[in-house]
């Protein structure tokens, strides 16, 4: 059985766990996560965004076979079980083409999915709540639900091919607001409605059954819902337990599905316990994870302009400074304010629109000089003990070493590991 439906079922018999699943394509990211995997001996769900990686490459680069195929190199790499890796796509529909007529933007939206299918991604969330270029707005439910069936019926057709028989895992629903984080900010939150979530699974449900898809709706496992979860530029909202009640008691009606809670990132550990409590068992986490990469190695950039003359630094921050400001596409639109207020939000947004920019040649030759300038030198405890506290104290303790790379990854763990003890059943003793 699929170690995510598995763990579905456990979660509908009454054990409280879940499983996080990490949004993100960096390469530091995905070794962090597999690493975490590793030690706490559980599945790990890595999915793909449709911005990120798609058939004509994504803001990466990356197409769904070279995601797939670059995550089992890492999976091997680390001796981490190929039956426990879970492949997920993101937001899978017409989002990329929301400038092109419903027509043609779903056609690129059917050899999208179609691309992930074949690349071995298990575990698809069907998203078509984004308006195209000629639909009038709003939205009727009917309507996202039976484009969701369409991509539904392509997925279930590219798998019985490849594979002889469709064993597709679904998602459906979207979050409000946008995925990746608010845009504005935050004021109030309003939860998802018992009945707007009843609305979105029946509207599915009928959607599926007339695509003929009646055999695929039990392996529909989620709907994704707002719980009261978000993040702006500068703020986060706090997950409030009462506020959501409602909504945790009603997906109790419906065996076999959980909730899927995205824009999780930097709410408390307790939150992450009580959210899978209340039925929310799939905890997406995707900015705060590059947040902390740039976090750490704005922090090794730190203890190189201490160590090394300026002309063999790698000037990071003024190479990644550079290239946003040459490239504003990715932040312009998210980031107002005076020339002081986007500078600040360019590097330590919440919403972390500096993630984009990894992938760009330069920001990357500097990234790699950065991190082999402090492989070629000892680091010093003090420096450590300065700009990277809580490494400091493992590495005092013996758990960690004063490697570069390492003390990299170990940030980023920083942040997966509330998720993963808030995921583990609460029976179950830490590893």
């Amino acid at each position: 059985m699929n170690p995510l439906l598995k763990l579905v079922r456990r979660h509908r018999q009454g054990e409280h766990v879940g499983i996080f699943s990490v949004c993100s394509a960096h390469p530091l990211v995905l070794e962090a996560a597999l690493i975490q995997a590793r030690e706490n001996q559980t599945p790990l769900l890595v999915e793909a965004t449709s911005n990120q990686v798609d058939q004509f490459g994504g803001y990466t680069g990356m197409r769904p076979h070279g995601f797939s195929e670059h995550l089992t190199q890492l999976a091997q790499h680390y001796g981490f079980p190929a039956d426990k890796l879970i492949l997920g796509g993101d937001h899978l529909g017409p989002n990329r083409w929301q400038s092109l007529p419903a027509a043609e933007a779903m056609e690129h939206a059917r050899d999208l999915i179609a691309a992930y299918v074949a690349a071995g991604f298990q575990k698809l969330h069907l998203d078509c709540s984004m308006a195209c270029a000629d639909d009038e707005l709003p939205l009727d439910d009917a309507l996202v639900a039976a484009r969701a069936a369409d991509l539904a019926r392509v997925a279930e057709e590219v798998g019985r091919h490849l594979y002889g028989r469709s064993e597709l895992l679904y998602v459906v629903g979207t979050e409000v607001p946008t995925p990746g984080g608010a845009q504005e900010h935050l004021d109030e939150l309003t939860v998802t409605r018992p009945e707007a979530a009843e609305r979105t699974l029946l509207a599915h449900r009928e959607a599926f059954a007339a695509a003929g898809l009646s055999d695929a709706w039990p392996r529909v496992i989620a709907l994704v819902v707002q719980p009261g979860v978000e993040f702006d530029h500068i703020s986060v909202a706090n997950y409030q337990p009462a506020a959501a009640a409602a909504l945790s008691r009603m997906i109790e009606e419906h065996p076999g599905l959980v909730y899927e809670a995205h824009s999780t990132d930097y709410q408390t550990p307790a939150a992450y316990r009580q959210l899978v409590r209340d039925h929310f068992a799939i905890l997406k986490v995707g900015p705060a994870l590059t947040f902390a990469l740039r976090e750490a190695l704005y922090a090794l950039a730190g203890i190189e302009n201490e160590l090394l003359p300026e002309k063999e630094r790698s000037h990071l921050r003024k190479v990644l400074e550079q290239s946003m400001l040459e490239r504003p596409a990715f932040w312009q639109s998210h980031y107002h304010g005076s020339q002081t207020e986007c500078r600040l939000a360019r590097s330590f947004s919440y919403s972390d629109r500096i993630r984009y920019y990894w992938p760009i040649p330069a920001v990357e030759a500097s990234c790699q000089t950065l991190l082999n300038n402090l492989s070629a030198v000892t680091l010093p405890e003090t420096l450590l003990s300065q700009y990277l506290p809580a490494q400091y104290q493992r590495v005092r303790a013996g758990t960690l070493e004063a490697k570069p790379k390492a003390l990299v990854i170990d940030c980023i763990q920083e942040v997966l590991r509330p998720y993963a003890a808030a995921c583990r059943a609460e029976t179950e003793k830490q590893p």
